[in-house]
Formats: C-alpha cells, sequence, structure tokens
C-alpha cells in the first residue's frame, strides 16, 4: 500500500527534475545552443505558441543561432519575442531567415546568470519538499485511518525521505554544472 504512495511521489519528483532540467537550459552560455530559444513563447494569430512549434531553430556557429520560421508572415513576430525576451539578443532579419550572433558574456551577465540558476534549482527543491509533504501527509492519513500500519507508514516515511535527498542531490548537481558552464570564458 505504502508503495503506491512512494512511487506517486517518485513520478512527481522526476517530473520537477525535467521541468528543472528545461529551465536550466533556456540559461545562456557564451554557446549558442537552440534550447536558448526554443521555449520562447511566441504571438502567433493570438496564441502564445513555443518557437520551436513554428520555426527550425540550429546552431551553424559556436555563437549563432539561425531561425528559419515556417510562415514567413510570422518573421517579424519572432524578432519581436527575441528582443522582449531577458536573453540580451539582437536579432536580424535577412528575408525569411533569423540570424542570432551570441555575443560574449561579460562578468557581470555571469554572475547575473548565475543567480538565476541559482533561484532554479532552489525553486526546484522547494518543489521536490512540497512533494514530500503531500507524500508525508497522505501516508499519515492512511495509518489514521487504519489502511496501514504503523510501521508500514515509518518504511513509507524513510523511503519518501531517500527518494527527496536523491533527486535534491540531482538538482545541486545539474545546477553546479550550468553554473560551470556559465562562468566559463
Amino acid at each position: 500500500m505504502t508503495d503506491k504512495f512512494v512511487s506517486d511521489a517518485e513520478n512527481r519528483m522526476k517530473k520537477t527534475i525535467e521541468a528543472v532540467q528545461q529551465q536550466l537550459a533556456s540559461i545562456r552560455t557564451g554557446k549558442a545552443t537552440p534550447s536558448l530559444v526554443e521555449g520562447m513563447k511566441v504571438d502567433y494569430y493570438g496564441t502564445q505558441t513555443p518557437l520551436n512549434q513554428m520555426a527550425s531553430i540550429s546552431a551553424p556557429e559556436a555563437r549563432l543561432l539561425v531561425v528559419q520560421p515556417w510562415d514567413k508572415t510570422a518573421v517579424a513576430e519572432v524578432v519581436k519575442a527575441i528582443q522582449s525576451s531577458d536573453l540580451g539578443l539582437n536579432p536580424q532579419v535577412e528575408g525569411q531567415i533569423i540570424r542570432i550572433p551570441i555575443p560574449p558574456l561579460s562578468e557581470e551577465r555571469r554572475k547575473d546568470l548565475v543567480k538565476i540558476v541559482k533561484k532554479y534549482g532552489e525553486e526546484g527543491k522547494v518543489a521536490l519538499r512540497n512533494i514530500r509533504r503531500d507524500a508525508n501527509d497522505e501516508l499519515k492519513n492512511s495509518e489514521k485511518k487504519s489502511d496501514i500500519s504503523e510501521d508500514q507508514m515509518h518504511d513509507g516515511l524513510d523511503n519518501v525521505q531517500k527518494l527527496t535527498d536523491k533527486y535534491s542531490e540531482k538538482i545541486d548537481e545539474m545546477t553546479a554544472k550550468r553554473e560551470s558552464e556559465v562562468m566559463e570564458i
């Protein structure tokens, strides 16, 4: 019975890890990667659409991204979305192709980005702790209703704590890796 609560908590924690990975991938380093802009929302006929669903994005060089919208009427909206993002990028339009040079990061900007990386990591850990709290509450309620024994509840609580520690460690590793990438010149 406790396995259900533990596996549910683990599934939710895995989703949290995926979300943190996506957030960290959107943080700019000195290199051009499509993940920098692919989740960016563009106003496309009144709908906020992720850029990767309406254009091909490639990085032909280490410091250049090329975005090619499938609908040529969307070029202006894509440019507007890139300019209004907090990435500090200046897209250049050549016909239907949008070239985005990736300027080297200043030391100050790198430190700001590291703060954002830490913030995303901390938000992920808070989400993990909320999942742990929910699972622990479910286990305690089941024990109160006599659905599970007190020993089973304690085993479940221990397992949930082990999962929390495991995924919290993963977030620490991911943020440390991303921090070193951002600080790399």
